[in-house]
């Protein structure tokens, strides 16, 4: 046999003068989860006596369960003291003294049985450690609900720990934190109070704050109200909410005084098991900032703020909060990353909200009507960024029309079938375009109004989506829309003499009798040309070199036959006749955009040509 050949099984053998510095710099990377593990394990131990008061297996009568923090400066210690189970000498060395041994654990394995929906929040057994992330010493005293003696046990940083017997009357557990100097700050009632506020708001049995030797201390029956709500909003059935009751939990848990639009309650089961509430919140305009945020709880205990592997990033302008006890308390970023259930959780939220739109369109149309521009910029980048949510929304997108009314896409294309099949016309400015919304107002055409900044793209999507439908700006390609009583004769001297003043001898010259007869003219860029003229300055804005600065656009000039000064223009002849011609030409391009210094000098010159004329 080779001499290096061996073979050995064995445990692991952690020493605890190792372990311990470790544990107290980076068990977590946010110290003030400390005071979260440990209310939570106080909160885990009255669950687990009404557990078995359940059972039949305890009598507790009609006694209070609550879990009390006290905050004593003077002495340096934050004590942490619950009336739950409590725990035996035996229990207290098996789930204290070894660590990561989780006395949650075993009992719902052994009281459970293969139900994870028991409300016990602590799985693992290092919580109670966070507490010498603080601490230069933790004591615990403890009494089990079976009559066995109290124990005390007293532990400094070192994991150096005695055993004593206890000095207390009931069962419970108290966990005395003595604060490191270092760490003075958690000596500081705002900083507990915020700790508290944070974490423990939502736990599921009563918690009460009181400081020692302030000079204000009251007596216990005089003790202000608990500083949490174990039945939150959440865990209610919808039917039982009120339309105030969940404006008053949201104002409460974000600190926002508007009201939210409107809210979702979510109730999942088997398999998904979450509960939460997600509300649209109101906007004052578009330009403030649309980051949501969303609480992330796990069987009411708070875990983390804007969680977004949890809801699809194109809803994180949501706020709310969601209970997932399938999770457990204490999530890496990168397990949210890859784990099937989080993703499921997101596909189910994706829905639920499709679902509130399109029930908030077919149900209650004024009050969608009412919110709509408020989470138009939301619902169209949700669509953008997902196909299968935006099949599930479509028929519940709205047109905002220049008279301000709403329609469906469908309903605006039947309501306009026999005008223009298929095609969609928008403004995207309704006061540089009012000349041609009057001109399309007048042939009975109506317009939608797409002004924000993410509704060019928005149309973009939308024909990629389902490209029998067409988006055409009004000032676009308007002689189709508009020309309702066939085509004029072309008139080659009128098409020669705007060649000529506009000094473009490939301009295209189109004729139209308008119902409108007081527009002489007018200047159209085709949607195509528009939309690629529009994609170039965006690049350039970002730094991006196209190479297609020189992108020829298709520029139709649209002369209207209808007008009498087109008709006193086809009488005129000679320099009377292009002085009059150049200025309709300055007059279009002005209508249409906004003139160059050099095109603005040239315009008021030939206006000035023409007040000679008269």
């Amino acid at each position: 046999m080779n001499q290096f050949d061996f073979h050995k099984k064995g445990g692991i053998t952690v020493q605890t003068a190792h372990i311990f510095p470790v544990i107290k710099k980076w068990l977590y990377s946010e110290k003030d989860i400390f005071l979260r593990e440990i209310v939570s394990n106080a909160c885990d131990a009255v669950t687990k006596l009404r557990r078995l008061a359940s059972l039949g297996q305890y009598d507790g009568g009609d006694e209070i369960y609550r879990v009390d923090v006290t905050l004593d400066k003077d002495a340096k210690t934050l004590t942490v003291s619950d009336n739950g189970i409590g725990m035996t000498a035996e229990e207290l060395d098996r789930y204290i003294c070894q660590i990561a041994l989780s006395g949650a654990l075993e009992f719902v394995e052994k009281y459970e049985g293969e139900n994870n929906n028991n409300g016990i929040i602590g799985h693992f057994g290092l919580g109670f450690y966070s507490s010498f992330m603080v601490s230069e010493r933790v004591e615990v005293i403890t009494k089990s609900y079976t009559d066995s003696p109290a124990v005390h046990w007293n532990c400094n940083a070192e994991g150096e720990f005695e055993t004593t017997t206890g000095m207390r009357e009931s069962h419970g557990t108290t966990v005395v934190m003595h604060i490191c100097e270092e760490e003075a700050a958690y000596l500081e009632q705002e900083k507990i109070e915020e700790i508290l506020e944070k974490y423990c708001a939502f736990m599921p049995v009563e918690i009460y704050f009181s400081v020692e030797n302030d000079g204000d201390k009251k007596d216990a029956e005089d003790a202000p109200a608990p500083i949490n709500d174990t039945t939150p909003l959440w865990l209610k059935n919808p039917s039982d909410c009120t339309e105030e009751e969940y404006k008053e939990f949201y104002h409460k848990v974000f600190h926002d005084w508007r009201d939210p639009l409107f809210w979702i309650h979510v109730n999942a089961d088997y398999p998904l098991n979450f509960r939460g509430i997600l509300y649209f919140p109101r906007i004052t305009n578009e330009f403030e900032s649309i980051e949501g945020q969303v609480k992330l709880y796990y069987n009411q205990v708070f875990v983390a703020d804007n969680i977004k592997e949890v809801i699809p990033e194109y809803l994180l302008m949501l706020k709310g909060v969601l209970d997932c006890p399938e999770l457990p308390l204490n999530v890496s970023r990168s397990y949210l990353q890859n784990n099937t259930y989080v993703s499921r959780v997101a596909t189910h939220i994706t829905k639920k909200v499709a679902d509130k739109l399109n029930s908030l369109c077919n149900i209650a149309r004024e009050e969608y009507e009412k919110v709509w521009n408020d989470i138009r910029t939301f619902v169209e980048y949700a669509c953008m960024r997902d196909r299968k949510f935006y099949d599930r929304v479509k028929d519940s997108l709205l047109l905002e029309l220049t008279d301000g009314s709403f329609m469906t896409t469908a309903d605006y294309l039947e309501a306009a079938k026999e005008k223009h099949e298929n095609t969609v016309y928008y403004t995207s400015d309704k006061a540089a375009q009012a000349q041609y919304i009057a001109m399309f107002s007048a042939e009975g055409i109506r317009i939608a109004v797409c002004q924000k900044p993410l509704d060019a793209q928005f149309l973009s999507t939308l024909e990629v989506y389902d490209s029998t439908v067409k988006y055409l700006r009004i000032d676009a390609d308007i002689a189709s829309a508009l020309k309702q009583n066939g085509d004029a004769d072309i008139k080659e001297e009128l098409v020669a003499l705007f060649k000529k003043v506009s000094d473009n001898e490939e301009l295209k010259v189109e004729f139209a009798s308008l119902k409108d007869a007081g527009i002489p003219a007018l200047i159209t860029l085709s949607e195509q040309s528009r939309r690629m003229d529009e994609m170039l300055k965006l690049y350039a804005m970002n730094g991006m070199d196209m190479g297609m600065s020189s992108y020829p656009q298709q520029i139709t000039l649209t002369l209207n036959l209808a007008s009498p000064l087109i008709s006193k223009l086809e009488t005129m002849a000679g320099e009377r006749q292009e002085i009059m011609a150049a200025s309709l030409w300055g007059l279009a391009k002005l209508s249409q955009k906004k003139l160059s210094a050099e095109e603005l000098q040239k315009f008021l010159a030939d206006s000035y040509s023409v007040l000679e004329l008269l």
